[in-house]
């Protein structure tokens, strides 16, 4: 009788193996060359509670982007705002907005009854229904979900019954709200009104999980349930590990992938890039430190006040924001200017091509590229010691 193999140990993937891996799935290895709804359906929708850095995030990822492209598809309705993962409005295509809000339910109900004190006496199927006969009338302003409600619950907590609105039901942000160059107040509607199709029923998560590993993987159980907001997801993770790999972090952590996805070698260049506040990269994980090394966790960001981050070889090495730093714009007769503020120290070289990204960067995303060339002599771009921006 031959002997028993041992199996063979998963291999161990560093913070920078990790950081290439999902930074090629994330489009930010290369600039690619896809549509921008290829790209939303892509990356499983953009982080969108704020209405341009879907904009930002698409211009760090694709080639030659326009922001027109995608304002379009929200007004052509293939792409819409709706609450879906970990609780947050995120900009997804007609289809996955259908299917990915029944999707996470579950955290939407739970969710709700954190609010259950502010809703004594008030019956949510009835609620439901009150509130979507509104929104479907016509768009309504939170506002005026709030009034609605309170007609027939009185005594009820007000910002409990919004809550239970947007719990209960699939709620969209309709145009002009977010797109490109115009403006809007936030009005609601279901998603099923405004896309004339009613939503699918509860998907298995399955598939979910293989498009989220095909795009933030390598990743654990836990990293998957951080960024759907789900829980529980360890039964679906085994039932498709047999198509799956597995590999460890450096903590032993097991982690799961698509076999044939993308793994770049760790010292595979990674460019300069800048990305919005909550950008998907840096929300993606529940352990963020494949991006963002761990002696700056948290200097991204204030509370709820969140600021643009600089990826440099992989990784979190500054913020940045419009302006001189201050506050204020520049006055120095520039056509636009930018603050960037390093965490730690950047090479001369690094310095460069930092400038160099922010120069292509505002040439697109502000006016300011249709007056000047695209050369940094056009713009005003500052490097300022690190000091927390504020509110």
């Amino acid at each position: 009788m031959s002997a028993k193999k041992n199996p063979v140990a998963p291999a161990v993937l560093s913070p920078r193996a990790l950081g290439r891996a999902t930074l090629e799935r994330q489009l930010l290895l290369r600039r690619a060359t896809m549509s921008a709804k290829g790209a939303v359906e892509h990356l499983v929708g953009l982080q969108a509670q704020n209405t341009r850095p879907p904009y930002f995030q698409l211009f760090a990822r694709l080639d030659g982007f326009d922001p027109a492209e995608l304002a379009g598809l929200m007004e052509s309705r293939e792409a819409v705002r709706i609450v879906t993962l970990r609780s947050t409005i995120h900009l997804h295509t007609a289809a996955d907005a259908l299917t990915l809000r029944p999707l996470v339910q579950a955290a939407r109900d739970r969710e709700l009854r954190t609010f259950r004190k502010g809703l004594v006496g008030v019956d949510p199927d009835r609620l439901g229904a009150i509130a979507r006969k509104a929104v479907e009338e016509r768009p309504r302003t939170p506002r005026e979900i709030r009034e609605t409600l309170l007609a027939e619950w009185p005594d009820a907590d007000p910002q409990s019954l919004g809550v239970a609105a947007r719990c209960l039901l699939p709620l969209v942000q309709v145009t002009p709200r977010g797109v490109w160059g115009r403006s809007g107040e936030v009005a609601l509607t279901t998603v099923e009104h405004w896309l004339g199709r009613p939503s699918g029923p509860v998907p298995a998560p399955d598939a979910t999980v293989l498009r989220y590993l095909g795009a933030f993987g390598p990743a654990s159980v836990r990293d998957m349930q951080a960024w759907a907001g789900l829980t529980r997801m360890r039964e679906v993770f085994e039932r498709l590990r047999p198509r799956l790999i597995t590999f460890r972090d450096e903590n032993g952590v097991e982690l799961f992938d698509l076999p044939n996805a993308p793994r770049p070698d760790e010292d595979t260049p990674a460019p300069p890039r800048f990305l919005p506040e909550f950008d998907n990269v840096l929300l993606g994980h529940a352990d963020r430190s494949r991006v963002i090394p761990p002696r700056y966790r948290g200097r991204n960001g204030n509370g709820n006040q969140a600021y643009g981050s600089v990826l440099v070889d992989g990784f979190l090495a500054a913020i940045w924001r419009f302006g001189d730093g201050s506050g204020t714009r520049s006055d120095s007769g520039r056509a636009a200017a930018l603050t960037v503020q390093p965490l730690g120290r950047l090479s001369p070289a690094e310095r460069d091509a930092v400038t160099d990204e922010a120069v292509r960067m505002l040439a697109t995303m502000t006016r300011a590229g249709a007056n000047t060339g695209t050369d940094a002599d056009g713009y005003d771009i500052r490097f300022a010691t690190f000091v927390d921006f504020g509110p």
